[in-house]
């Protein structure tokens, strides 16, 4: 593939985190595109004209009724065909913090009605009962099929959100989860081990962080990959002298990379 490969970002509606998430995907050698909701829904923009869509981080429509409900109901009644193509034809979701919340609420994670249309999982309410705004260390499932994480063991990253507790509709999804290994990243303490809060902020079931679909494809995670992207994103940055990149950029070139093997 001699062109880079087109993301589309997603923006409008109080998703705020869209120029930070085009910097990145430019940066990992994508060429990421701002595109509205609504250019999408009115035929100004088609998915088909892309290789990855992803919806960044922010409070859609406020968060009213509930984190990303109301954006994945715009997706549901005006895109579920295009969508849906989108995915038939092998590309790449990212979801990140609120699109995470999207993509559960939409029913495209974790995925396992093949339709793409029953909710099995949820982001809800942190048991700290406020807005977390921390940084947190991730393992990574070396056994998880997800595009984005190739070859990363760690991240450490920030959240930032009210409505993070990652919650499964019953035991049999949970278990499944875990077993089948969609669970992609889980929140541990500096050591790598589990740990409860502030180590996992929101009271996550099993400590999860983010998962991803069976085929590895389409990524959804509460953590921000892409306001980590540049070393003095870093809060210690100074103080640790740290030398390379910003852990999330890791993220992003997976994806960019295995667009240009794929098509």
């Amino acid at each position: 593939m001699r062109m880079n490969p087109k993301v589309l970002v997603l923006t409008g509606y109080g998703i705020n985190c869209d120029i930070e998430t085009q910097f990145a995907f430019n940066l990992a050698g994508g060429d990421a595109k701002r595109v509205h909701l609504n250019d999408i829904i009115h035929g100004k923009e088609s998915l088909d004209d892309f290789h990855i869509l992803a919806i960044p981080g922010g409070f859609s429509f406020g968060d009213d009724i509930a984190s990303g409900r109301v954006l994945a109901n715009k997706f549901k009644y005006n895109l579920r065909e295009s969508v849906q193509s989108f995915i038939d034809e092998e590309k790449l979701i990212l979801g990140i913090c609120n699109g995470f919340q999207v993509m559960a609420k939409l029913g495209i994670l974790p995925g396992f009605d093949k339709n793409y249309r029953e909710q099995q999982v949820t982001l809800t309410f942190n048991d700290s009962g406020r807005f977390e705004d921390r940084w947190v260390h991730l393992k990574v499932n070396p056994e998880s099929k997800c595009i984005f994480t190739r070859g990363i063991e760690k991240l450490y990253l920030p959240v930032r959100h009210g409505e993070g507790k990652f919650v499964s509709k019953d035991r049999e999804i949970r278990n499944r989860l875990i077993q089948q290994n969609h669970v992609v990243v889980q929140y541990v303490d500096e050591d790598g081990k589990f740990a409860g809060y502030p180590w996992n902020p929101n009271g996550s079931e099993n400590n999860i962080a983010g998962i991803c679909d069976e085929t590895g494809r389409i990524f959804g995670m509460m953590p921000h990959p892409e306001a980590f992207c540049h070393l003095t994103n870093h809060p210690r940055w100074t103080r640790e002298k740290l030398e390379g990149e910003g852990d999330g950029l890791a993220v992003f070139r997976n994806a960019v990379q295995w667009v240009k093997e794929k098509f």
